[in-house]
């Protein structure tokens, strides 16, 4: 989807950067227009993917900070990540979005999740180990006995997420991972159309 909306400002003629982080920055490049920075774009993106690091904690915030302070230029940021912190860490993410919004640039937030996985917790009723891929903790248990505790917790977080959004004047788009690209970008595009 990030190599779409890229292409699509390429159309349009608007110049692009990146910023791809994990546990630390791994690439950031200011926008440009040139043919040869988008194939480089388009070449990050696809490390980013094919290298993806296994067992590092994403501390959002930190970068959205970093970002919001790097873009000099009124920006349009699309920002796609599963928006999962620790509870201690919630407040600082919402912080770092509006530290984007005060510099005044437009944000798009994708939130990123599995549908069957990480909302419905559609896992069968035998013993299984769960395992956090930030920080490799895990817990052991059968999917039915926290089932519905979890699909509340998600759902609640989910609507603080839309809440804050709409307070900070973000764009939110429900992307589940299983779902076309084609998909997700219509819905955007419609809804942009619509809202302006």
């Amino acid at each position: 989807a990030s190599a779409a909306i890229m292409n699509l400002m390429k159309r349009q003629r608007d110049a692009i950067g990146l910023s791809v982080y994990s546990d630390e920055y791994e690439f950031y490049t200011s926008e440009k227009g040139s043919e040869r920075h988008h194939q480089m774009l388009l070449q990050k993106l696809n490390e980013a993917l094919l290298f993806s690091k296994e067992k590092s904690q994403t501390k959002t915030y930190e970068h959205l900070h970093l970002i919001a302070e790097k873009l000099k230029r009124r920006s349009l940021v699309f920002l796609f990540t599963d928006m999962f912190q620790s509870d201690a860490e919630a407040e600082k993410l919402f912080e770092a979005l509006q530290h984007l919004k005060y510099n005044k640039h437009e944000v798009i937030l994708f939130h990123t999740f599995d549908k069957k996985r990480e909302v419905n917790f559609d896992f069968s009723n035998r013993p299984k180990r769960f395992v956090d891929v930030e920080t490799g903790e895990h817990v052991n248990l059968y999917a039915d006995n926290i089932k519905e505790q979890y699909e509340e917790a998600v759902q609640n977080y989910f609507a603080e997420l839309q809440l804050r959004c709409a307070q900070y004047r973000i764009k939110y788009v429900l992307t589940d991972i299983n779902e076309s690209f084609n998909k997700i970008l219509t819905t955007y595009l419609v809804e942009r159309q619509k809202f302006g």
